[in-house]
């Protein structure tokens, strides 16, 4: 194992830490709004994709780059998708108009079932 190589798995195992704490220190009710922002900054890695497939040469290449944009792309209108959600709870519904009553039948409009 390299030096750079160790150090780069230091630091992604503190990353890992750093974010395990920082996100079960969130409240419940601040969950949703926190990861629909999260999910909104994967646009830069579709951006970040499409400069990979750009780069590359080789097949194995443009598939982990089309791999990559799909599972971001997801993420990207997963995020709009909760955010409409969680906007949609604060939304107003329309209020129901109540049923208007019916005039009264007179007994010689109805058909009786013994005539």
């Amino acid at each position: 194992m390299t030096p750079a190589l160790f150090a780069d798995l230091a630091v992604f195992v503190l990353a890992l830490l750093v974010g395990i704490e920082v996100i079960s220190k969130v409240p419940a009710t601040l969950h949703t709004p926190l990861m629909s922002a999260a999910n909104a900054i994967h646009g830069i890695v579709v951006v970040g994709a499409m400069i990979v497939a750009a780069a590359t040469d080789t097949v194995p290449g443009y598939i982990l780059a089309f791999v990559a944009a799909v599972f971001a792309a997801m993420n990207v209108v997963g995020g709009y998708v909760v955010t409409d959600r969680m906007l949609g709870m604060f939304r107003q519904r329309p209020v129901a108009k109540a049923p208007v009553a019916a005039a009264p039948v007179a007994a010689t409009d109805s058909v009786e079932a013994g005539a």
